[in-house]
């Protein structure tokens, strides 16, 4: 993995690359990017893994223009351009994947899939949901994982004073992005039927953000979108089962032929 920083609508950004293949552009969620997980590093063996930190969050900037999901989703077009990327699988998590959304529903262009992990950006009527901007820090952290015992082992490490410094710029950035309404865009729903690339849809099923009702009612809104709920997983399949999901991934591509 090499690490380099480029300008894209005037916005010096951090992206981390690695491996050889068709290019997959990974989103992180409102946790931030700048690591490169064991889930990318599995899938840079098979795959031109691309992963920014996108505006506002990590080691990147936040542009006078960051102000709605909708920019972001602009961006990322803009960043595909700019690193002239074709055939691109395009996966998103949590915050990422309704960012990739956004992105999806303006151009479809430039990808060959789509891949949502648990993505915010859709309010189903009548279905509870937590209000996360008045959970704690730690309560944050153990709603993201179903295995607690992993939670434990996290909390455990003390913070620096540039991962409490980092921590703080991408709550800021995600309030900006998801603090009214709450987690959703009104209008996206309308037009998801405009993606016209094969979409999996992918959920833990112990999901306490985003609970998996939400995985039918996504795939259900995107022409022919598949959906896989991944068993005692919470909100981060990508992190907790690292390798179902991967698995999932991997056989969902191989059977497009990518």
């Amino acid at each position: 993995m090499r690490e380099d920083f480029i300008t894209v609508a005037g916005c010096r950004t951090l992206v981390q690359r690695g491996g050889k293949g068709p290019p997959l552009l990974w989103l992180h969620g409102a946790g931030g990017g700048g690591r490169w997980t064991p889930a990318l590093a599995r899938l840079a063996e098979r795959y031109d893994v691309i992963a920014p930190e996108l505006p506002g969050f990590g080691r990147s900037d936040t542009p006078d223009w960051f102000d709605t999901i909708h920019d972001v989703g602009f961006f990322v077009l803009d960043l595909l351009k700019a690193l002239d990327l074709r055939g691109v699988h395009l996966v998103g998590a949590s915050l990422g994947g309704w960012v990739a959304a956004e992105a999806a529903v303006r151009s479809t262009e430039r990808l060959a899939s789509l891949t949502l992990i648990g993505p915010a950006g859709l309010h189903m009527k009548g279905v509870p949901r937590p209000d996360t901007f008045l959970w704690t820090e730690e309560e944050a952290t153990r709603a993201l994982f179903h295995d607690q015992l992993l939670v434990d082992a996290m909390l455990a490490v003390v913070p620096d004073e540039a991962e409490i410094d980092r921590r703080l710029k991408n709550r800021f950035a995600t309030a900006r992005l998801a603090w009214s309404p709450r987690w959703h865009d009104p209008h996206l729903h309308k037009w998801l039927h405009r993606i016209d690339v094969p979409t999996l849809i992918v959920w833990g099923a112990e999901d306490r953000y985003l609970p998996q009702v939400y995985a039918q009612h996504w795939a259900g809104l995107i022409p022919g979108a598949e959906a896989v709920v991944v068993p005692d997983c919470g909100h981060s399949p990508q992190a907790e089962k690292a390798a179902d999901f991967c698995g999932h991934l991997e056989s969902f591509l191989e059977r497009m032929g990518r």
